[in-house]
C-alpha cells in the first residue's frame, strides 16, 4: 500500500488558508458543502472545459449571511471578464440563479501559470489530448517550471501512454521536492487528459521555497481573503 497524502490537505490550518471559509449550523452545514461543490464544477466547465478557456488554477469561497463571496485565480483574467464585463455578468447571474444568493465574484490573476501546479497539468493534458509526445511534453514543462523560480518540480503520468495496451506510471523530477516539510511550500495540480485510448492522469508537484523565504503575495494575494501563515521556529 502506498503511503501518500495530499500535499494541500496535509498543510490546511497549518500553513495553508482553506480554500472555503465560512461558517454554518449543523443542519445548514451540508447543503453549503454540496453547493460550493456545484460552484466550482459548474465555473470548471464553463471556464477551462470549453471557450473560453480562461486557465483558472483556483477558485476561493467565501460567505456571510448577505453575501456569497467567489474568487478566482486565473491566468486570463480578461477571458473571464468579458468584453465590458459582459462574461463575468453573465457568469454571477447563473450563479445567483443557482443558489438563490446574492454572488460577487472577482477575479485575481495568477502572474506566473509556468509555476502554477494546477495550470501546469492542465497545459500537459490538453496537449497528450493532441497526442504530443508525453516524455516531450513532460520534460518541457518541468523545465519551464524552474525557469519561472521554482526551486523543484515533480510531474507524474498514468495510464495508457503512447497508446500502449498495459498501462503505466512514468514521471521526472527536477530539483528539490520536500513533500513532507510543513513549512515547505508545495504547489499541487492534478488533471485528466481525455485520449482516444483511455485516460491519462496526470500529477504535478511544485516547490517554491519555505515560507518564511517567500515574498508576501507571491504566496497568494491579499484579494483571496486569506495568507498561509509560517509558524514560528522553536
Amino acid at each position: 500500500m502506498g503511503q501518500k497524502v495530499h500535499p494541500f490537505g496535509f498543510r490546511v490550518g497549518i500553513t495553508e488558508a482553506h480554500k472555503s471559509r465560512w461558517y454554518a449550523p449543523k443542519a445548514l452545514y451540508g447543503e453549503l458543502l454540496v453547493e460550493d461543490f456545484k460552484i466550482r464544477r459548474f465555473l470548471d466547465k464553463e471556464l477551462n472545459r470549453r471557450g473560453p478557456f480562461a486557465a483558472v488554477s483556483d477558485i476561493h469561497i467565501e460567505r456571510t449571511r448577505e453575501e456569497l463571496k467567489i474568487i478566482v485565480k486565473t491566468a486570463r483574467p480578461g477571458l473571464v471578464i468579458g468584453p465590458k464585463g459582459s462574461n463575468i455578468d453573465a457568469l454571477t447571474s447563473e450563479l445567483q440563479r443557482m443558489t438563490g444568493r446574492n454572488v460577487s465574484l472577482n477575479c485575481v490573476e495568477v502572474t506566473n501559470p509556468d509555476a502554477d501546479a494546477q495550470l501546469v497539468g492542465e497545459s500537459i493534458a490538453e496537449q497528450l489530448a493532441k497526442r504530443a509526445s508525453f516524455r516531450r511534453v513532460m520534460k518541457m514543462k518541468a523545465e519551464a517550471a524552474i525557469n519561472a523560480g521554482a526551486k523543484g518540480v515533480k510531474i507524474q503520468m498514468s495510464g495508457r501512454l503512447g497508446g500502449h495496451e498495459m498501462s503505466r506510471t512514468e514521471d521526472i523530477r527536477m530539483g528539490a521536492v520536500p513533500l513532507q516539510t510543513l513549512q515547505a511550500e508545495v504547489d499541487y495540480g492534478f488533471a485528466e487528459s481525455l485520449t482516444t485510448y483511455g485516460i491519462i492522469g496526470v500529477k504535478v508537484w511544485i516547490y517554491k521555497g519555505m515560507y518564511h523565504e517567500v515574498e508576501e503575495g507571491e504566496i497568494t494575494s491579499k484579494a483571496a481573503g486569506a495568507r498561509p501563515r509560517a509558524r514560528g521556529r522553536r
